[in-house]
């Protein structure tokens, strides 16, 4: 990629600035995602809303390129379902980072840190959650072996 960002990230390299919006194929090849994944992605989650224009050429805004990369971790490397990864967004585990006010680099280190601490403390609460189902699980496991 010659022009453009370095993968979204925003580091300017000539070509469009960090808040631009981006082609299906500039997102397609900075998430390493075919253009029909991310067509059908669009019918699965109605968070991603792509500008759409003549002859239907679609523009993405930098949150639903955000949340596309969140989508992506969260389906091909966490081993989430299409429907888990929708409940996620459903219940504000997960949620389109224009609700949840990106921090930009133009805003202070407390915010980053507030937001950091927030997706922690989720995280922690998830972790735990899962703990306490897999104890149950060993008990009720135990208590069937034991017999």
């Amino acid at each position: 990629m010659a022009f453009g960002t370095d993968n979204l990230t925003g580091s300017r390299r000539g070509g469009k600035s960090p808040g631009a919006f981006r082609t299906i194929s500039e997102v397609s090849n900075a998430l390493e995602v075919p253009p029909h994944v991310l067509r059908f992605w669009e019918t699965k989650f109605p968070q991603i809303k792509p500008l759409k224009r003549g002859g239907g050429r679609r523009y993405y805004r930098p949150e639903d390129v955000s949340l596309l990369r969140q989508i992506r971790q969260l389906l091909y490397n966490d081993g989430y379902t299409i429907k888990g990864v929708q409940r996620l967004l459903k219940e504000g585990a997960l949620k389109n980072t224009a609700q949840l006010g990106v921090v930009t680099t133009n805003e202070p280190d407390e915010q980053k840190q507030s937001q950091n601490s927030t997706s922690s403390s989720l995280e922690k609460a998830t972790l735990r959650s899962i703990v306490d189902d897999l104890r149950s699980l060993r008990k009720l496991l135990s208590t069937v072996l034991d017999k």
